[in-house]
């Protein structure tokens, strides 16, 4: 088991506070995101941590020495968008937890015991998000581009070896076929998620930070908690 942390995005609706530092640098609750991340990873026991960097990436150096993850660099973080992040990793591809930078987690919510691939989502009512549906069993039925009130993916996920390879290959024919610069890693597994075992796992305490107005919302909270 391994994870691959995606963290090359400018941040641009983060600014100021990404002048000078990507997004998963950005502090909540006194610590920047993605170190939060790491000690989650480490906590359960995953090790092996691939981090793609991108804008102000020399910043994110720090982290092989404090923590021993390996940082690949994505030149193509300014045109493309995260579908890049994955595939320039996707021989790192297995048995893998996938988490986006700019996700914060109040508590730990990754697990050992993934026996199917799994989308990691809260409950509530979302704008223009992207959302999911389960059957009684939560297996995937459906992810949906809207709104919605019901499961919304948080930006982290666990993928098994063999869906892993059913998706590389979608995206290997994707770059092929078409142009993909504004896709997200998401859209392959939107593409052909009917081919692929997938649950959705309830959490709490996870909260992406888009905004300088999202981050004021989850400090708010924390305070009252």
């Amino acid at each position: 088991m391994n994870a691959i942390i995606l963290a090359a995005g400018m941040g641009t609706r983060l600014r100021p506070l990404t002048n000078d530092r990507p997004k998963c640098l950005v502090k909540v609750g006194g610590m920047p995101m993605v170190e939060r991340q790491i000690q989650y990873l480490l906590e359960i026991g995953v090790t092996d941590i691939t981090l793609i960097s991108g804008y102000k990436a020399e910043s994110l150096n720090y982290l092989k020495n404090k923590y021993g993850v390996d940082i690949v660099f994505n030149d193509r973080y300014d045109t493309c968008n995260n579908i890049h992040s994955l595939y320039i990793v996707c021989d790192r591809f297995h048995d893998t937890f996938v988490v986006e930078g700019d996700v914060y987690m109040h508590t730990n919510v990754f697990a050992t015991d993934m026996l199917t691939s799994c989308y990691f989502a809260r409950k509530k009512a979302y704008t223009n998000e992207w959302g999911l549906e389960v059957d009684t069993d939560n297996r995937l039925t459906a992810i949906t581009i809207g709104n919605g009130d019901g499961y919304l993916m948080s930006g982290i996920s666990y993928w098994t070896a063999t869906d892993c390879r059913k998706i590389i290959s979608h995206m290997k024919d994707v770059y092929t076929l078409k142009d993909y610069t504004n896709l997200y890693w998401d859209n392959m597994v939107f593409d052909i998620y009917q081919n692929l075992d997938i649950k959705v796992r309830e959490i709490d305490g996870v909260y992406e930070i888009d905004t300088v107005e999202d981050l004021k919302e989850v400090e708010k909270h924390l305070k009252r908690i």
